[in-house]
């Protein structure tokens, strides 16, 4: 009787353990099917490497690849093809933010049914909420140069513009990419990327003065072009004279914000640029975005001003600061950003957001990013802060551009950073406007 239990209890065991086994492996299945079904293995979806089922369009439905044959074909203008490449991938899946790569299961068609068999073995569509028109504009405004463009609606968080520049054609690659001009061209560099911010992180050291200090649109400072700080100076660009923060904002004034940055101390600094995201990973799609920086400089150092003015050893992510721009916009909500149009029930449950900002403090933020002479702006109703990082050595500063408009029907913020282009107004401001204005046009 002995031996029948110890036999019973080893089979239930060994059953238990069958069980366990078979749960393991169909939540395996359900949970990871897809992945494993779009994996560059499956010869059924793959061939040399290169996904040769599904179809991406953009938000207009214009196509940006699709598939002839066993090849993978890609939108018919060249411009279009270039801009895109980082929204939509190259054949070979070298371009990680691409929807090639992105939604690979989502192209596959695959089903826990049928797997990734298809009756037409030509996969599904992913549209994105990308505007190829905006994309090629963008394209040509950067001219060749290295830098981003990115449009968002503040509202939603659709992506409709995101250009990273290098790029090439991936209908015809180029047969050498190692070459300097497209050093870094696999980088999506609008959500990959961080950089020096420059003038662009004073909407930053605002944001934490007006929450922090109570009368700060009571002081006033003295900008000569110089202050010094401890045995160093904060230089300004300008000789500014008595202003406050409204106006120090308006002239981009140094020496208010860097003696901000002093008031409010590295780690108050510090608080709020995490609290905003910019010092943190946010997801578009699943893809992480770049992790800024921002170092605690000693108290009452000229380090910890120059911080407040974006230089010392800041680094930001584009598409981290555009949504934090868009916070600013949309009454102090950043809606999560993505470059997938929403289909079916997720098309109507309003898109995911955080606030950032209490209403009042980016109505403040926003009466300060008032654009005063919007003559170079025709038709815009614009609120933009201009950058001019300085980036050491004999290299030019990168110009940025970033802020929104609020034309009816056009809740749109964007960034623009043209690496190593120089001045944030003269060179990424008509960027910006070139997009914006097909944008209201």
């Amino acid at each position: 009787m002995k031996k029948v239990r110890t036999r019973a209890l080893s089979v239930l065991l060994l059953v238990g353990i069958a069980v366990l086994g078979m749960g393991f492996y169909v939540g395996r299945y359900v949970f990871q099917g897809a992945q494993w079904a779009s994996a560059p293995f499956n010869a059924a979806v793959y061939r040399r490497g290169v996904l040769t089922v599904g179809t991406v369009i953009d938000r207009n439905g214009v196509v940006l690849a699709d598939v002839t044959g066993d090849e993978r074909t890609f939108a018919s203008n060249a411009d279009v093809r270039r801009s895109t490449l980082h929204a939509v991938g190259d054949a070979e899946g070298n371009v990680g933010t691409g929807a090639l790569s992105v939604f690979a299961s989502d192209l596959t068609g695959y089903n826990l049914i049928t797997g990734s068999y298809s009756l037409n073995n030509r996969g599904r569509q992913v549209q994105l909420t990308i505007d190829s028109r905006l994309n090629a504009v963008a394209f040509r405004a950067l001219e060749g140069r290295r830098g981003v463009v990115m449009v968002s609606n503040y509202k939603t968080g659709e992506i409709i513009c995101m250009v990273s520049s290098p790029t090439f054609d991936p209908a015809n690659p180029p047969a050498d990419l190692n070459t300097s001009s497209l050093e870094g061209v696999y980088v999506n560099r609008a959500i990959q990327s961080a950089f020096t911010p420059g003038s662009i992180f004073k909407v930053v050291t605002a944001a934490a003065a007006i929450e922090r200090i109570p009368n700060v649109y009571d002081l006033t400072f003295t900008c000569t072009g110089e202050v010094l700080v401890g045995n160093d100076l904060l230089i300004c660009p300008g000789s500014h004279g008595t202003l406050g923060i409204e106006r120090g904002m308006q002239v981009s004034c140094n020496i208010v914000y860097g003696e901000l940055a002093l008031e409010l101390g590295a780690d108050t600094m510090a608080e709020f640029t995490g609290k905003f995201g910019l010092t943190t990973r946010t997801r578009i799609n699943g893809i992480r975005t770049a992790i800024g920086n921002f170092d605690k400089a000693a108290p009452g150092s000229v380090n910890l001003a120059w911080s407040g003015v974006g230089q010392y050893t800041n680094t930001v992510c584009p598409a981290s600061m555009l949504r934090f721009i868009g916070a600013v916009a949309n009454n102090g909500s950043a809606a999560e950003l993505h470059f997938r149009m929403r289909t079916g029930v997720s098309s109507v449950i309003p898109s995911g957001s955080q606030r950032l900002l209490s209403r009042d403090t980016a109505s403040k933020l926003s009466e300060l990013m008032e654009i005063q002479n919007r003559q170079n702006f025709p038709g815009l109703e614009i609120y933009a802060k201009s950058g001019t990082a300085q980036v050491g050595g004999n290299n030019a500063p990168h110009a940025w551009y970033t802020g929104y408009i609020t034309n009816p029907d056009h809740p749109y913020a964007f960034i623009v950073i043209v690496e190593n282009g120089g001045g944030g107004t003269a060179v990424a401001a008509p960027i910006a406007n070139r997009v914006l204005q097909e944008i209201v046009g």
